[in-house]
């Protein structure tokens, strides 16, 4: 097959309906973030490796690499958050804390060839920094609430555990951060009969074992915290469970816990959260369409040390939950006015007078177009100026 209409493995052409669908959902995201005082920001799609490219949280093989005439390897962009920590310590090291910042921006992940995911998508997302506050969590958790909701979605659901209470659960029990790295890989991965297995597997005592796979059932409302208190028995558990029920009070004044249930098999990504994690799902999707929580190591690396939460929302994802264009949608289509070349002018007013007022109007000249009647399956509404006097809307 020619070459010449293969697109690289994963990436994508967004065509006309779906670009204008992602614009306006992304549109009703913006607005609602600037409502929370949230401002927009923008960073390079090439960053330099020895930085934002080692900071972030995506695996050294899924970073596209290239080097530039000076011979410094550079990578595109695999995320935002390591990118935003490093404005935040340059060029805006002179701006108190706590800051917030929004941004929407496409993102590259090489992908293996039998993964059939994208190598390249637009994330919406957010990032609080300076606040260590577990109300600042909260405001990521109704934020993102906010923003789902502003979006179309319904129904959906928030998934919220804490990074701190699986470690400290591993740490008690087996010991060898090799074996629990592991571990944490089968979860975040969802290969639930993988972490089965290989708890089994473990040279430890049966009941440790049975606490291990007594982690799976860890999900529900905030009654499953007093059953987590009883599986890991160090203090740093204990506290872990602490921040959520303090986070879950939070939630109710907030008004969003109808949406929200905690999961204490939440990983993140691996190494890059220290605390509150979440993923939100939506719509028949199994897999999460946003994703975030707390990490408040990563501004350190810049040389401005400062806690921070945040979260991204995979516009793709969220697109296909949302059935990517609803009937309501489709009725948004411009106004078609055919005119032939001695009605260019009566036709030229009409559309001028018609986006004037903020319709959206196509203009055609009727002798150029091949098929009149696959052309007019395109619009709902068809104003005919050759000639004739008949205006018609077109039945869908």
């Amino acid at each position: 097959m020619p070459l010449m209409f293969e697109k690289p493995l994963g990436m994508i052409d967004t065509l006309p309906a779906l670009y204008e669908r992602a614009r306006e959902v992304r549109r009703y995201m913006e607005q609602e973030t600037k409502s929370w005082g949230y401002r927009p920001i923008q960073t390079p799609s090439l960053e330099y490796y020895e930085t934002v490219g080692n900071a972030s949280a995506i695996r050294d093989e899924q970073l596209f690499k290239l080097l530039d005439r000076e011979g410094q390897t550079l990578v595109l962009r695999p995320d935002m958050t390591a990118p935003i920590a490093r404005v935040i310590s340059s060029s805006m090291k002179e701006e108190p804390l706590p800051l917030r910042l929004s941004y929407c921006n496409a993102l590259y992940r090489a992908q293996q060839h039998e993964g059939g995911r994208r190598a390249e998508f637009d994330q919406f997302g957010v990032e609080l920094v300076g606040d260590d506050s577990m109300y600042a969590d909260g405001e990521m958790l109704a934020l993102l609430t906010s923003n789902l909701r502003a979006s179309g979605l319904s129904p959906f659901r928030l998934a919220v555990g804490h990074i701190k209470y699986m470690n400290a659960l591993f740490e008690e029990i087996i010991g060898d951060s090799d074996i629990a790295e592991e571990l944490r890989r089968y979860l975040y991965e969802k290969n639930f009969v993988g972490y089965r297995q290989r708890v089994d597997r473990l040279e430890i005592a049966e009941a440790d074992k049975s606490r291990l796979h007594q982690l799976q059932s860890l999900r529900g409302g905030p009654e499953i915290l007093d059953r987590a208190k009883t599986l890991a028995h160090s203090s740093k558990a204990h506290q872990a469970i602490n921040d959520l029920e303090e986070l879950w009070g939070i939630l109710q004044d907030l008004g969003v816990q109808d949406v929200i249930q905690i999961d204490l098999n939440l990983v993140g990504q691996i190494d890059y959260y220290t605390g509150i994690v979440f993923e939100g799902y939506g719509g028949p999707l199994g897999f999460p369409l946003a994703s975030g929580g707390r990490y408040d190591e990563l501004l350190e690396k810049f040389g401005r040390p400062a806690s921070a939460t945040g979260f991204g929302i995979r516009l793709d994802r969220l697109l296909e939950a949302l059935n990517h264009i609803n009937e309501g949608y489709l009725q948004k289509r411009p106004t078609l006015i055919l005119f032939n070349k001695d009605h260019q002018q009566e036709a030229l007013q009409e559309a001028n007078r018609r986006r004037n007022v903020g319709e959206a109007i196509v203009m055609q000249n009727i002798e150029s177009v091949p098929d009149i009647d696959a052309f007019r399956e395109k619009y709902a509404e068809i104003l005919s100026l050759t000639g004739e006097s008949e205006r018609g809307k077109h039945d869908e």
